[in-house]
């Protein structure tokens, strides 16, 4: 089989990998298998760097591709707070059954440093002057700055759970919850103050005690583990200086977990780092009424844009000048929600059709059902339908 030789011509070479890449015959091929099926019939000086930066850059494979590599931005560790209740963290558990007091929810909020929670039942609508009034006089007046500052730290990005761990691993206590109401029976509520009291008094790897005695610098009694705890043993200066080395000691086991967790962490991410005024392209999920990241949503873009960079809040945080029409979205993004945006004058940025929501995701509906059969399994029979959706082709309905 005879091969061409190409001459270094830019548009010629561009004719050529066009056909080979955007054409109704290929379909947007990766770089390698467009090399290889491009290479038994033409050859030209640079052709696999030729090819692999311009796959690299067409816009439609930015726009859709999925990511085969490691999350990108390195774990950065939560700061180690000096003392107790310093700084807290909080989160909602949302969704519960309504109970007889009118509660649908939980605020979970938990001490940085001695992971000593505290739940309280709560209603969705409340709004944060009540949430304000409940901290207040169910935690501690003291400390309502700290949680102030706090609290913008929690939600600096948006739709990255991921910064706010803390909070989120209490989230187990609605398989606590579940225990109780199957064991025990009644509304969750109820066992609401006995879950708290469980979780406080339980071991925690972290710090190598139960929040509960490390809070109070002393082991709590149950029935369980009755011991005799003398009144008055401890006095004055010797008190202070025992919980000062309580506390020096708890901070170290944070140190140490928190080095081990990053160390881990970062095994499988990439250190990635945007240039100002560059532009990235945002990650969307698709969500179709109930169904959400469906077969369908497959066919939709995974990224929009491209925006630009406007300024990096930490190393892995980054501002963009959204358009109007996503001026209900928080600006400052993870890394991990970002992809670089590889530019070629060749491109054409048109505004997107989709409708993107307040928290990332677009709604697709179905127009109507244009063919239905039945699938027969080894027990059973389950219904399929082929359905025609909103702003797609023939070649997309399923």
């Amino acid at each position: 089989m005879s091969t061409i030789c190409v001459p270094k011509n830019p548009e010629l070479i561009r004719m050529i990998c066009d056909e080979a890449h955007n054409s109704r015959l290929s379909f947007h091929p990766g770089s390698t298998k467009m090399y290889n099926d491009l290479r038994q019939h033409y050859w030209w000086h640079g052709m696999k760097r030729d090819i692999s930066d311009y796959v690299s850059k067409c816009l439609i494979c930015q726009q859709v591709k999925a990511e085969h590599q490691v999350p990108s931005g390195l774990l950065q560790p939560i700061m180690i707070p000096e003392w107790k209740w310093d700084r807290v963290t909080m989160d909602f558990v949302s969704g519960l059954p309504m109970t007889p007091s009118k509660k649908d929810s939980i605020w979970v909020i938990v001490d940085r440093l001695t992971k000593s929670a505290h739940f309280i039942s709560v209603r969705m609508d409340f709004s944060l002057d009540k949430l304000a009034e409940l901290y207040i006089s169910q935690i501690r007046s003291e400390v309502y700055i700290a949680v102030l500052e706090e609290t913008v730290g929690c939600f600096s990005t948006a739709f990255h759970p991921q910064s706010d761990g803390q909070s989120e691993r209490v989230i187990l206590l609605e398989d606590m919850l579940r225990c109780c109401v199957l064991e025990f029976e009644g509304t969750w509520e109820r066992y609401l103050p006995l879950i708290e009291f469980a979780y406080n008094n339980s071991f925690q790897s972290s710090i190598k005690m139960a929040p509960y005695e490390a809070l109070y610098s002393q082991k709590c009694r149950t029935p369980l583990y009755w011991t005799e705890l003398s009144e008055g043993k401890i006095h004055g200066i010797d008190l202070i200086r025992e919980t000062e080395q309580k506390v020096k000691i708890i901070r170290e086991s944070l140190k140490a977990a928190s080095d081990r967790q990053k160390s881990y962490a970062d095994l499988k991410r990439k250190d990635i780092e945007f240039q100002v005024d560059g532009r990235v392209f945002l990650k969307v999920s698709p969500w179709k009424k109930i169904l959400r990241f469906g077969r369908k949503g497959k066919l939709s873009p995974r990224f929009i844009g491209p925006y630009e960079v406007i300024e990096r809040i930490e190393p892995v945080a980054y501002r963009l000048r959204l358009p109007i029409e996503l001026d209900k979205i928080h600006n400052v993004f993870h890394v991990s929600m970002l992809q670089r945006y590889r530019s070629d004058p060749s491109h054409v940025i048109s505004p997107s059709e989709i409708e993107i929501q307040p928290d990332l995701t677009y709604e697709e509906e179905p127009i109507r059902i244009l063919a239905r059969k039945v699938k027969k399994l080894q027990n059973k029979k389950i219904s399929l339908v082929k359905v025609m959706w909103n702003k797609h082709g023939v070649e997309e309905y399923v």
